[in-house]
């Protein structure tokens, strides 16, 4: 590998001078991602490192610092740069006024030899602007602008380009396979370096694969394909882990209706057995065990007489056989291993029942003793009360949904109380806890003389594929119909709750969804408080609201819209928005708040200057919201003591 083979290919040499001119101190600093312990720049022989110059990529001898342009094709809008508010944004950051020095986004072959790069074509360059009317220290308004692409939105597009550095020659692999990429990544070589492989996530979201490119001709071969008629779930479901020797790989996926892992052989493309299997729910990896070709994992739903969300530990063989469950507890698990991982600590607990610690053994999962039960006596006796778990069925008759009652301290039985759902129905997870705390949120708005009750619906994750599905396309039922059918059953049994008093709050999603409640359920929810919610889907971030509502963007975003329903508004409604919220863009809650006047709707409003997203989580927000839901539910005007 040397320079003049570069050269003499038709690439350009840089002069000494020319290669440290820009930007070479701060891409010779070892950051980024950590490929064969080494700054992914950087060759694994150490030898080269590659970097940016002009949008060109270059390569860059480390020993003296002379250098080679690889490419001279680029510009601005078409450039080796890598592309740092994309990748932020699509990989769920928010901290977006960090700045990032220029670099490429490479992937060296083990031989150093060949060296992957990632040309991007830019997309559409949208901001949000934000106005903090009452800066600290200042007396005039000042902005914040920063990237946010949103749905439908034209966005950057990866290309991949292949150099092989002793002949300077450029191989172009075939893209035929991968149309409209939304991102390409998991990068990883053959050990040999013929070939390398990378994830494909088609934009929409229905097909996820893993692909290799021959380094010799550039063809492109499948190697597992993951589609879905509704989407896969790649932020929260997706899993892809190299195993030793190269040949094999395992694949998380929900393709038999449940997520579990899968075993395929790279080389040939095809699925060798599945790991895990049965209708419970695979959480993710704890550690692959290659000596004893086991792996080691969290998952849930996997006794039929506890709660379905309850975590909980396995290991299972490589090729599906010897299955061994490591806790068994009525509650959800948390772990800590021990040394050289032969034993572990168990925890585990309930919302009504105080942890327990037990030490296990990781060979057969069977308890050693048992080290700690914690002792709740002194809570109890202080008049707390553990909130109460329940379940019914849901819309379809037969799934148990489930979730759970807070009750005031000094709760009557005599007595009626209004009824408050705490609400968030994100598809990205489930939220009714599970683990046992002192304090819930929830309590606190319990203790003003309510039931408080939190639940996770249908369209919710951590269950069956079916249950999940019910978001696509279709954020607006938040799981509604079960939420509705779980406090009845609940007020059937338990006559204190009055259910001609209803309220409901919630922020982010779960604004939204506090809103959709009194706009297609205003028979049903009285009063509602709804924080930095996502109104209208195609206002808010691109990345979550693609998964779920899908691209194109199409009717179904109109029809799921807050703003396009806000006329149906019904019931008693509080909106809060921070200003300055870099999460949900707060033109989401003034277009609902435009809609509303213009429908002629009552409602209250309050704008937090200098908030951010959860702005109802400030001292004053949350404040305002027990006050609504008092002087609404309760009819009393509230009196606050300073």
């Amino acid at each position: 590998l040397t320079l003049s083979g570069i050269e003499s290919s038709g690439v350009s040499p840089l002069s000494d001078t020319d290669a440290s001119s820009e930007n070479s101190d701060s891409n010779s600093r070892r950051r980024g991602r950590q490929r064969w312990g080494e700054d992914s720049l950087v060759s694994p022989d150490g030898k080269y490192r590659a970097e940016v110059y002009g949008h060109n990529l270059k390569v860059v001898k480390v020993s003296d610092g002379s250098a080679a342009l690889l490419t001279h094709d680029a510009n601005p809008e078409l450039s080796f740069q890598e592309d740092v508010s994309w990748n932020r944004q699509v990989n769920m950051r928010y901290n977006l006024e960090v700045p990032t020095p220029p670099r490429p986004e490479v992937y060296w072959s083990p031989n150093s030899e060949w060296v992957v790069a990632i040309q991007t074509r830019a997309g559409v360059d949208r901001e949000v602007t934000l106005v903090d009317s009452a800066p600290d220290q200042a007396l005039q308004p000042v902005t914040q602008t920063y990237p946010y692409l949103k749905p439908g939105d034209e966005i950057p597009t990866q290309i991949l380009r292949l150099f092989h550095l002793p002949s300077g020659k450029e191989i172009r692999p075939d893209a035929n396979l991968i149309p409209t990429p939304w991102r390409l990544n998991r990068f990883h070589w053959a050990e040999d370096s013929s070939e390398f492989f990378f994830q494909y996530n088609r934009r929409g979201h229905q097909t996820l694969k893993v692909l290799a490119v021959d380094v010799q001709e550039g063809e492109t071969r499948v190697v597992i394909d993951e589609s879905s008629d509704t989407f896969v779930d790649y932020a929260y479901k997706n899993e892809l882990r190299w195993l030793e020797g190269g040949s094999e790989a395992l694949w998380m996926s929900e393709r038999s209706g449940w997520n579990h892992l899968y075993r395929y052989n790279v080389n040939k493309g095809e699925l060798i057995n599945a790991v895990t299997q049965g209708d419970w729910v695979l959480r993710g990896i704890e550690f692959i065990d290659d000596e004893n070709e086991q792996v080691f994992f969290r998952a849930s739903g996997v006794y039929a007489d506890q709660d379905p969300y309850y975590m909980h530990f396995g290991r299972v063989n490589l090729d599906g056989t010897g299955l061994v469950w490591l806790t068994e507890g009525n509650g959800t698990h948390s772990i800590e291993w021990g040394p050289e991982r032969r034993y572990f600590l168990d925890k585990f607990s309930r919302v009504d029942q105080a942890p327990v610690i037990e030490l296990r053994d990781a060979l057969n999962g069977k308890p050693v003793l048992t080290l700690e039960t914690a002792d709740a006596s002194q809570l109890l006796a202080s008049g707390w009360n553990a909130p109460e778990r329940f379940s019914s069925k849901g819309r379809d008759g037969t799934t148990d949904i489930h979730g759970v009652i807070f009750r005031p301290s000094n709760f009557d039985s005599s007595l009626k109380y209004p009824v408050i759902e705490k609400i968030y129905a994100g598809p990205h997870g489930a939220f009714v806890p599970k683990s046992f705390r002192a304090h819930h949120s929830a309590q606190a708005m319990a203790e003003l003389g309510f039931i408080v009750v939190q639940i996770d619906g249908m369209g919710t994750n951590h269950r069956s594929k079916a249950f999940h599905d019910i978001c696509w396309k279709n954020l607006g039922d938040s799981g509604f119909l079960d939420r509705r059918l779980w406090i009845e059953s609940a007020a059937s049994i338990y006559p204190q709750m009055d259910l001609s008093r209803v309220g409901i709050y919630g922020g982010s999603a779960g604004g939204q969804s506090a809103l959709r409640a009194l706009l297609a359920h205003g028979d049903f929810y009285h009063a509602a408080v709804a924080d930095c919610g996502c109104h209208d889907n195609r206002i808010d971030k691109i990345w979550w609201n693609e998964l779920w509502m899908s691209w194109p963007v199409g009717a179904h975003y109109h029809e799921q819209s807050n703003v396009t329903q806000a006329h149906r508004l019904e019931g008693e409604l509080l909106l809060v928005v921070g200003e300055l919220d870099k999460n949900v863009d707060p033109a989401s809650t003034f277009q609902v708040v435009d809609a509303l006047i213009e429908a002629d709707k009552d409602f209250d409003l309050l704008v937090i200057p200098g908030a951010g997203h959860g702005a109802a989580e400030t001292s004053y927000g949350s404040r305002r919201r027990q006050d609504f839901f008092v002087e609404k539910l309760l009819g009393v005007e509230p009196r606050w003591t300073p």
